[in-house]
């Protein structure tokens, strides 16, 4: 029962705080999302981008300090110590939980510049945090089906990535599309033990407009021990142990620039490049999770 309590107690703190940090983040950052918008010269988008993007990297500390100071996270990362902050990053990672933001967030923290992700469409209209997320160039994209719903998200997507060419970027994709769990894999027939099936329209397209300029793909897999956590969990403590691996991949020459939407063949470049990648990332986890388990003391 008191258990139960301090883990209400603390899940309430920490939404307050979290709630606070969004807040009053995003309220700083209206004067430059107004100048930006007002004034689209490129002198003063580098200004402006760089103010949001500092802005935006004060968020994940502040997010990282109540993350600590709520539970104790037995933290396990291997794969960041050759990374830096003024290069362009293209990163890949599987997707479980909203806690992912976080995860990612922590992992690189002041290692690379900061993540832009692919959003949906809708959460545009998300109060507060929906204007950060536009100031912040996240590529919005609509997700539904047809050709003209396809052609703009590629439109917003190339968009915003010839932006991310003026000051060090990481374009972060989640390749499922969707956060995984057993009745999705289900439902889409995936092949795979712990994945969804991959899309790979966004990370083309991302790769088309400014391949030569990563300097690598960063593939992350993030594994949850004790099973994935809710955001709830993780804001009332009980997320016990998180085990990230970044593995730096050289991307191939002959996908560094293509054109998606009319290419068959570069399309199955890219479908045979991605596949190869995610079979490895299934076979990680579960030999990962196979190994946890040898180890587990008996009962």
């Amino acid at each position: 029962m008191f258990n139960r309590i301090l883990a209400g107690l603390k899940g309430s703190v920490a939404s307050i705080l979290l709630a606070a940090n969004v807040l009053l983040i995003a309220l700083s950052m209206v004067p430059f999302a107004l100048l930006k918008l007002l004034l689209p010269w490129p002198p003063v988008r580098k200004f402006t981008d760089r103010v949001l993007n500092r802005l935006a990297e004060q968020w994940s500390i502040f997010n990282g300090w109540w993350i600590a100071a709520m539970q104790n996270i037995r933290w396990d990362i291997a794969g960041v110590d050759t990374l830096h902050r003024r290069g362009w990053y293209l990163v890949s990672s599987n997707h479980q939980s909203w806690v992912d933001i976080l995860v990612l967030q922590k992992v690189f923290l002041r290692r690379i510049p900061l993540l832009k992700f692919f959003l949906k469409r809708e959460l545009i209209y998300v109060p507060v945090i929906g204007l950060a997320w536009w100031a912040l160039d996240f590529p919005f994209m609509r997700r539904g089906k047809g050709s003209r719903s396809s052609k703009t998200d590629f439109a917003a997507t190339r968009k915003a990535c010839e932006r991310f060419k003026l000051i060090p970027t990481s374009v972060i994709n989640f390749l499922e599309g969707t956060r995984f769990s057993e009745a999705k894999k289900s439902k889409q027939r995936s092949p795979y033990r712990h994945l969804l099936k991959p899309r790979i329209g966004g990370l083309s397209i991302a790769l088309g407009t400014m391949g030569e300029q990563f300097e690598a793909m960063l593939d992350v897999t993030i594994i949850y021990p004790q099973g994935v956590p809710t955001f709830w969990d993780l804001l009332s403590g009980k997320v016990r142990e998180i085990v990230v691996r970044v593995e730096e991949i050289k991307i191939p020459a002959d996908l560094l620039a293509g054109d998606y939407e009319n290419d068959s063949a570069f399309r199955g470049r890219m479908q045979a490049w991605v596949q190869q990648m995610w079979d490895e990332k299934d076979r990680k986890i579960e030999a990962w999770l196979a190994n946890s388990a040898n180890k587990a003391p008996a009962r």
